[in-house]
C-alpha cells in the first residue's frame, strides 16, 4: 500500500510519491527499490546516456513509471515533476578525468541540468529534494601535522608528483598525517566534475532556503556493488578493476597505489538517501555518506582478483600521477549518525565475493586503455 503525506512512520512525514532523476542508474535503482519496499510510489526520468547505459539491460522495480528525457529539456522535467511530493536528483555525467577534457558536458548536464530541475519545481508541490554530491568537492581530505594542528587546505604540487613525491608535505617539508574527513573541512575544487558538483549542491541548498524546502546534500564517498556500468571507465574504481581482472588483465593503479579511500555500498547509499528524505534534521545540511573507513587502493585490487578466483594477476602499479586526482580522502560519517541515524552495513571486505560473483555473470568490456590513452593524448596523466 502507498504511504500518504499524513501518514506517519516512526515519527516522520512520509511522501507518497517521489522523482528520482537519473533513476536508471546504479545508484538510481537501488534508491527506487529502497524506496519501493518503504511503501513509496517512484517516478523516473532518464535520458539513457550511452557511456553508462549502451552495454547494459535498463531494469528498474515493477511497477515504477519511467520517463526517457533528459533533464535539460524543460519539458521532460516538468512532466517529471508533475503530482510528486520529493525529488532525489542523481542525474549527472560522473567522472574525474574525463571531465577535464569534455568540459561543456559535465557543465551542462551537472549544472544546467540541475538549474532546469529546479526552475521547473517553482509552483509545484515539491517540497524536498536530495542531489548526489561528491567527496571529490573536498579535494585533498584533512590532514594534520606531527603536533596534531588540522589542516583543511592541502594541495601536491605537479613538481612534486612528477618526482614521484606522492604524499602532501607540510609547509616544512615534514609528513602530514590524513585524518578522516568532516563536513567542516572547506572545499577545493580540483577538476571540472568536483567543480559541477559543488554547484549542483549550492543551486539545490540555495533554493531550498529561498522558497523553504527540505533540501539535503549527500556527499558520495566511493559507491560500490552489484549494477555498475562495468564498460565505463569512469564509473568508479572498483568497476574498473572488476573489468580488467574479468578480462584477464591487470587493474592498472595510478601513483605508487598507497593512496586512500572510503568505499561505501550502494545499498548503504540507498538507505542514506531514503533517511535524507524523511529526517527534518538533516534540511539544509550537507552530509558525508560514505562507510567511514580508509582502504588503500592497491590492497583493494589485490582483495578483488583474489574474490574474482584470480590472485596471480597483480595490480599494475603506474607510477603516474592524473591531472585532478587527489592522494587521502575518507568519510567522517559523525554527522550522518548524528542527523540520518545512518549505520552502513555492508562492509567491503564482506561484500567483494557477491560483487565478484555478479561480475562473472555478467562480463565487461574492458576500456581502461582507452580511457589511459585518452587522458595522456591531452597530457593529463604525467
Amino acid at each position: 500500500m502507498v504511504v500518504s503525506e499524513t501518514t506517519f512512520s516512526m515519527g516522520q512525514i512520509k511522501m507518497a510519491r517521489i522523482l528520482i532523476t537519473g533513476g536508471c542508474g546504479f545508484i538510481g535503482r537501488h534508491v527506487a527499490e529502497e524506496l519501493i519496499e518503504n511503501g513509496y510510489d517512484v517516478r523516473i526520468l532518464d535520458a539513457l546516456v550511452d557511456q553508462v547505459h549502451a552495454d547494459a539491460e535498463v531494469a528498474v522495480p515493477e511497477g515504477i513509471e519511467v520517463i526517457y528525457g533528459d533533464v535539460r529539456d524543460k519539458v521532460a522535467a516538468h512532466a517529471a515533476l508533475a503530482d510528486v511530493d520529493g525529488v532525489v536528483h542523481l542525474a549527472a555525467e560522473v567522472g574525474v578525468g574525463q571531465s577535464m577534457y569534455e568540459i561543456a558536458r559535465y557543465v551542462g548536464c551537472n549544472d544546467l541540468g540541475t538549474a532546469v530541475l529546479l526552475e521547473n519545481m517553482l509552483g509545484l508541490p515539491v517540497k524536498k529534494i536530495v542531489v548526489a554530491s561528491s567527496m571529490s568537492v573536498y579535494g585533498e581530505g584533512l590532514y594534520q601535522t606531527a603536533d596534531g594542528r588540522r589542516l583543511g587546505h592541502v594541495r601536491r604540487k605537479a613538481r612534486e608528483t612528477k618526482r614521484g613525491q606522492w604524499d602532501p608535505l607540510g609547509e616544512d617539508g615534514d609528513p602530514l598525517v590524513p585524518i578522516a574527513t568532516d563536513e567542516e573541512k572547506p572545499v577545493d575544487l580540483a577538476s571540472i566534475y568536483a567543480l559541477t558538483k559543488y554547484a549542483q549542491e549550492r543551486q539545490v541548498l540555495i533554493l531550498g532556503e529561498a522558497y523553504g524546502l527540505h533540501a539535503v546534500a549527500l556527499r558520495l564517498f566511493n559507491v560500490f556493488g552489484a549494477g555498475q556500468a562495468l564498460s565505463n571507465p569512469y564509473t568508479g574504481v572498483l568497476a574498473n578493476f572488476g573489468s580488467r581482472l574479468a578480462n584477464g588483465q591487470p587493474p592498472m593503479i595510478f601513483e605508487d597505489g598507497r593512496q586512500r579511500r572510503d568505499f561505501v555500498h550502494v545499498r548503504d547509499v540507498a538507505v542514506a538517501f531514503r533517511l535524507a528524505l524523511e529526517k527534518p534534521a538533516a534540511a539544509g545540511h550537507v552530509i558525508n555518506i560514505g562507510s567511514g573507513h580508509a582502504y588503500s587502493i592497491s590492497d583493494v585490487a589485490t582483495l578483488l582478483a583474489d574474490a574474482m578466483g584470480v590472485p596471480e594477476i597483480r595490480p599494475d602499479i603506474m607510477n603516474k600521477a592524473r591531472s585532478g586526482d587527489i592522494r587521502n580522502c575518507f568519510a567522517d560519517i559523525s554527522k550522518a549518525r548524528e542527523l540520518l541515524g545512518f549505520e552502513p552495513k555492508d562492509r567491503l571486505e564482506n561484500s567483494l565475493a557477491p560483487f565478484a560473483d555478479w561480475i562473472r555473470q555478467v562480463g565487461a568490456i574492458d576500456r581502461g586503455v582507452e580511457m589511459k590513452r585518452q587522458l595522456e593524448e591531452r597530457g593529463l596523466i604525467s
